[in-house]
């Protein structure tokens, strides 16, 4: 589940304050409420305090003895902030690298108008998941449970091809080729010999443009973010009216966050062939692992009618572990370059969920609600792309501020 701390200690004091005003109270997914026959005035397990009025719930829910295992089951739609910089990946053109068809190696022939960028993946989108839990309440009201979350993967897409806007170019046809200044490679990354006409004629025929990523052809770019958490926790009463209870929440906290740039290039020779040696492979892999402890405080007020409303509130300092992989790799898998990093950071974390709660029978509760998932201090691919293969270091920033949130609804039982 997911608490924030703030909302949670504003609304424990209105509980305070207002205290009968309030509407009668259900207990939250992952305790059971008492029995609902029980007499006003009688001790409350919950509440633990002799002489505190019993909360009233208009019909039987939960597990009338006070105790005993409980299970949810919800559905998940969340979306993510954008962790991916701006970078531009290829232009329009070619480079002519041996000089014999401008007299000056290194010149480009074309427009040089960017083909493909990280700002072409387009609109976001939400994902959908599941989050599932089993847990286990006892007599004095203390519970304990365990949960997982699972959101599924979000994939963002684009491409270039030798097919320019409005099929726009100069009579050589230039802006028909894609380029991207990839330096430092291996002989095995040297694409085709011959890509144009120009490569067909003269002294020094074929390889004037030399490279996989210079005059390709094809260029696609994709990304994809995914999210997974758990908590192992529990739940303590800490103050309660005839209409409303307040609760603390505690335990322990994981969060995942797996996000992966690929770059494909494809380069064609002048009979339109297309092999895996001349295909080349770019993926950045960014892994962020973060544990900790948590701490907050929940509220929950019974709204009638079998409905309640409650809002939950955490904070965790979590430890993070970024693993960074990013690898060149052939078409035909003969070789590769790959690099390596491992970092430690600290990420403090804050989470809040607000839920509408419905009892339909003993011993099932139903919930919608909103969740808010906020960390602070991660990583992210500012510049996704480490053109130099001689020294792979692709730039990485902390991004300040990260969230995850959506909407959820789902499921829970009373055993």
């Amino acid at each position: 589940m997911r608490h924030s701390l703030f909302g949670g200690l504003v609304l424990a004091t209105t509980a305070v304050l207002i205290g009968p005003g309030l509407a009668r109270g259900q207990a939250p997914w992952w305790s059971p409420p008492p029995d609902s026959y029980a007499a006003r005035g009688q001790m409350d397990s919950d509440a633990g305090i002799p002489g505190q009025p019993a909360i009233i719930a208009p019909l039987p829910t939960g597990n009338p003895g006070g105790n005993g295992f409980y299970a949810f089951s919800e559905f998940v739609f969340l979306t993510q902030t954008f962790a991916l910089g701006n970078q531009t990946i290829a232009v329009r053109g070619l480079i002519d690298s041996s000089g014999v068809v401008t007299g000056i190696p290194g010149t480009l022939i074309g427009s040089g108008t960017p083909a493909l960028s990280t700002d072409t993946f387009g609109r976001r989108s939400f994902e959908p998941g599941w989050n599932v839990g089993l847990g286990y309440k006892f007599d004095n009201g203390v519970s304990v449970y365990g949960q997982f979350m699972q959101v599924l993967r979000q994939h963002y897409s684009a491409g270039a091809s030798l097919v320019p806007p409005y099929f726009r170019s100069n009579i050589d046809l230039a802006d028909t080729y894609l380029t991207a200044p990839v330096f430092n490679f291996s002989p095995d990354y040297s694409g085709p010999p011959t890509k144009t006409q120009l490569d067909l004629s003269g002294i020094n025929a074929g390889g004037n443009f030399y490279g996989i990523w210079n005059g390709a052809s094809v260029m696609t770019i994709d990304f994809y973010q995914q999210f997974t958490a758990g908590e192992i926790g529990g739940r303590v009463p800490l103050f309660q009216t005839e209409y409303s209870r307040v609760y603390g929440l505690g335990g322990v906290r994981y969060a995942w966050f797996f996000e992966r740039f690929n770059w494909r290039t494809v380069a064609v020779d002048t009979e339109g062939r297309a092999f895996p040696a001349w295909t080349a492979y770019y993926q950045n892999t960014l892994s962020q692992r973060m544990y900790g402890g948590f701490v907050g405080c929940g509220h929950e007020v019974y709204l009638g009618k079998r409905f309640a409303l409650s809002l939950d509130v955490t904070g965790a300092p979590l430890v993070n572990l970024a693993k960074e992989r990013v690898k060149y790799e052939l078409g035909d898998r003969t070789t590769e370059d790959k690099r390596s990093v491992n970092e430690w950071t600290l990420v403090p974390n804050v989470n809040a969920d607000l839920n509408l709660w419905w009892y339909p029978i003993e011993g099932v509760q139903i919930r919608l609600g909103y969740t808010a998932m906020t960390y602070f201090n991660t990583k992210y691919m500012d510049q996704p792309v480490a053109f130099d293969m001689g020294a792979l270091d692709p730039a990485y920033s902390t991004r300040a501020f990260r969230i995850v949130h959506g909407l959820h609804f789902g499921v829970g039982f009373f055993f």
